[in-house]
């Protein structure tokens, strides 16, 4: 009877301990950022620590800078999967400093990159326009909609940021002395309307734009070297700032795209928190996704099992042998 009694409760204990071990990781909570790219990588996130961590993990809405905030004042969320850190560096940092948050990876490999591009078919055609040299040189390819004597250049939207950092260049490679006028496309949807056109119909276009984007997800487009590096102070002090009066030339500095978490959850899951100092796209990935998005009218959850269908050989190196085959198993 005893040996009876001590299997039995041998055996509750072993389920009892197979549950516990089946909820270790917790309740996990992650910002579902408003913008396509960080959308993804949350679902993509909770559906990994779901299911390939056992933890139980909630989606909340987010965006930049609150969500940021929250996590330093409040300890919540936990996860800030895609997070573009120049506008709140100096908080972050201070975050990081107390003990509050840390930096997990690059959610973006490459950071946020921005420029000045043309088509790749055009520097086929004419290697030079891979600089701004050649384009100056063949400023007469990029004819103006309403005006036959000038050369166009599609800047960014008015109210944006980079409106001010493209006027800025714009004026400092002094290219309205080479014939070009600055274009406000009046939006975003417009400017990736106006290069879609134009390479569809193999036309020249020279203009500002972004990566990740589903428009360079579509089109191969050469970012123009100004041939002068990189000047982080200049960028910093002058490129950025509206009331800049001398701007020189720099080409635009990556952008910084963290994975972030808090200190709490770092230190209470510190497989999960390695998980995601090794999940990052390059933006070439991450644009190629948008694009697959965009064209077939997919929200962010339909875009992760089109992601976990039709890439496993990215998402897989991220994850350990065990934890890769529990995710494999759960799709």
């Amino acid at each position: 009877m005893k040996n009876k009694c001590a299997l039995a409760l041998a055996m509750l204990l072993s389920v009892v301990s197979i549950q516990i071990n089946a909820k270790e990781c917790g309740s996990v909570s992650i910002a579902d950022m408003n913008w396509n790219s960080a959308s993804l990588m949350a679902h993509i996130d909770q559906f990994i620590l779901e299911h390939g961590f056992g933890c139980e993990a909630e989606l909340i809405p987010g965006d930049s800078v609150p969500t940021g905030i929250s996590m330093i004042e409040k300890g919540y969320p936990d996860i800030a999967p895609e997070l573009w850190t120049n506008g709140i560096k100096e908080a972050l940092d201070k975050g990081v400093a107390d003990k509050r948050l840390r930096y997990a990876g690059n959610s973006l490999t490459d950071g946020g990159e921005e420029g000045f591009w043309v088509a790749d078919f055009l520097v086929e055609k004419h290697p030079e326009l891979a600089t701004i040299e050649g384009v100056i040189k063949h400023a007469n390819l990029f004819k103006h909609p309403e005006d036959d004597e000038k050369s166009a250049f599609y800047g960014c939207p008015a109210g944006w940021t980079c409106q001010i950092t493209s006027e800025h260049l714009f004026n400092a490679l002094a290219l309205e002395k080479h014939g070009f006028e600055m274009i406000d496309p009046g939006s975003g949807a417009a400017l990736a309307g106006e290069l879609a056109k134009a390479y569809e119909r193999k036309k020249p276009w020279f203009g500002y734009y972004w990566s990740p984007t589903p428009v360079l997800g579509k089109y191969t487009m050469v970012k123009v070297d100004f041939g002068s590096g990189t000047d982080l102070d200049e960028y910093r002090n002058c490129t950025t700032q509206p009331d800049c009066e001398s701007p020189k030339v720099t080409m635009y500095p990556p952008s910084p795209v963290h994975s972030v978490t808090t200190e709490s959850f770092a230190k209470s899951e510190p497989l999960a928190f390695e998980y995601l100092g090794q999940r990052g796209f390059s933006n070439q990935q991450m644009s190629f996704l948008l694009a697959w998005m965009e064209d077939n009218q997919a929200d962010a959850e339909e875009a992760m099992y089109y992601f976990f269908e039709h890439h496993p050989e990215l998402w897989q190196v991220w994850l350990s042998e065990d934890v890769a085959n529990k995710v494999a198993a759960a799709l």
